[in-house]
């Protein structure tokens, strides 16, 4: 019954994304027909079949730099959901913390990752370290946020009844606290795995010797476009791809709260 279930869950998010993909098809097509037409020259802007070609071509060099991107991309995801957890349970716990440290942290936002970028290669210098740094700096924000705004959303006569009842600090926050901030936190964790794969991207392109990001702007200058835009389409996949995997941990997770949705 449960098999069913999830199946069924599984078949109605798979047909809602048809709309979608018959949008993105029909997009690739009217691609491929313009620069058929307008006779567009390979290195300005190359048709799907050529990018599809290229691609063909040369497997094994895309998918020895996808590999090396996914590795940065997966372990600076994992590196923030790690920090952003604890972080926003001591905020949470500890009112002092959140009075004093809070407001930095959204400070913290105002400076742009491709300028950190450089100074940890200065620091730490080339290899997969700095890399994680980024991805885990550009992802871990939108985590942390929405993780301390679930913890604090709880009901307030719940929170009364259980202090009431003698709850302590730490099993309030066990068996109130975390429950509810699960669909925040996967809120939070969905738009942080889109945005990981642009930090993975922009440490690439600041100083890199593998990954997709450093094909990119090896490619530009011998304008080899159609490698470029492979690429892209393999980043834009990994992107997708990560966001629905975590889609399906959260229906599998908090069945709960996508039932209350559906309501």
């Amino acid at each position: 019954m449960i098999n069913l279930k999830f199946n069924n869950k599984v078949s109605n998010s798979i047909f809602s994304f048809i709309p979608a993909l018959l949008i993105i098809f029909s997009l690739i097509l009217m691609w491929e027909f313009c620069v058929y037409i307008f006779d567009i020259e390979k290195w300005l802007l190359p048709s799907p079949s050529a990018i599809f070609l290229d691609f063909i071509k040369n497997p094994i060099v895309f998918l020895n730099h996808t590999y090396v991107t996914l590795i940065e991309i997966l372990i600076g995801f994992i590196l923030a959901i790690i920090v952003a957890l604890l972080l926003a349970s001591v905020i949470v716990m500890f009112k002092v913390v959140e009075r004093s440290f809070y407001p930095f942290l959204i400070a913290s936002q105002t400076i742009p990752i491709i300028v950190i970028a450089p100074l940890l290669l200065v620091w730490i210098g080339y290899g997969l370290l700095p890399k994680v740094i980024v991805v885990a700096l550009i992802s871990f924000f939108p985590i942390v946020v929405n993780t301390v705004d679930g913890m604090k959303s709880i009901d307030r006569d719940l929170l009364n009844l259980l202090r009431t009842m003698g709850a302590n600090k730490w099993q309030i926050f066990v068996k109130i606290r975390v429950p509810t901030c699960l669909p925040f936190f996967f809120s939070g964790a969905r738009v942080a795995v889109t945005v990981s794969v642009i930090g993975a991207v922009i440490g690439e392109w600041v100083g890199a010797s593998e990954g997709l990001g450093y094909l990119m702007i090896r490619s530009k200058p011998l304008f080899l476009t159609e490698r470029v835009f492979v690429a892209i389409f393999i980043l834009s996949f990994i992107g997708i791809s990560l966001f629905l995997l975590l889609l399906i941990i959260e229906k599998l997770s908090i069945p709960w709260a996508n039932n209350k949705n559906n309501n």
